[in-house]
């Protein structure tokens, strides 16, 4: 029985593309729903527990980029299965040894209800604790990306940064981007559909092609 409802909770968790699931929750800010992130990007985070060095480092490095993404219309929201006070006491001690203000709000779980929703609490676990969770959703509430990291492992931010920045320049500019790319960089297009497509497209000025299904181009 308890196996089928770990098999019912992963099936269940919520893959790129669908709609993210709707959540009101109480935070370091006050109560939030999903709803508030209407019309913005949001990097929907987990961590472990309060008070652990990992986790701390990693809000430290989330504060240092959080100028960036909100430079791209994308809020940063955290979440933990612990409650508010811990979350006002953790970020008030990371002010004032690390001389870094936490701007962000921070989910108080305790009832685990988001975490349950978005899969955070991997069905192997024996603890309580949330999985480095990483959900990017667009300005239409949609699922984008999925990153997971083990306990041990702390995130790279500018991984998430360029991640952000590589969905949105998807969307404006309907292109894809290669491997290592980042902002500034040449963008693939998509291999034309027919011979003579790929004809004009390798004969063409405005892309920077190989062959004729691997070709490039600036985004201005």
């Amino acid at each position: 029985m308890e196996q089928q409802e770990q098999l019912t909770q992963a099936q269940s968790l919520p893959r790129i593309g669908e709609q993210a699931p709707v959540f009101d929750a109480v935070t370091t800010h006050g109560n939030i729903s999903l709803n508030d992130y209407s019309g913005q990007w949001l990097v929907l985070f987990s961590h472990p527990a309060d008070f652990t060095p990992v986790c701390t480092s990693e809000f430290v490095a989330f504060q240092d980029v959080y100028g960036r993404l909100k430079e791209m219309n994308t809020e940063l929201l955290g979440l933990s299965i612990d409650s508010v006070s811990s979350h006002i006491a953790w970020v008030r001690n990371i002010e004032e040894n690390f001389q870094t203000t936490i701007e962000f709000p921070i989910i108080a779980d305790l009832d685990q209800k988001v975490a349950t929703q978005y899969g955070m609490v991997m069905p192997e676990s024996t603890g309580t604790e949330t999985s480095r969770a990483v959900f990017v959703i667009d300005d239409n509430q949609k699922i984008r990306a999925v990153i997971y990291y083990p306990l041990s492992t702390g995130r790279n931010m500018e991984e998430i940064v360029r991640l952000v920045e590589a969905l949105r320049t998807t969307d404006e500019h309907g292109v894809s981007t290669p491997a290592n790319w980042n902002s500034g960089d040449k963008a693939i297009v998509s291999p034309p559909k027919t011979k003579e497509e790929a004809q004009e497209r390798m004969n063409s000025d405005e892309y920077d092609c190989v062959d004729w299904y691997y070709c490039q181009k600036d985004i201005k």
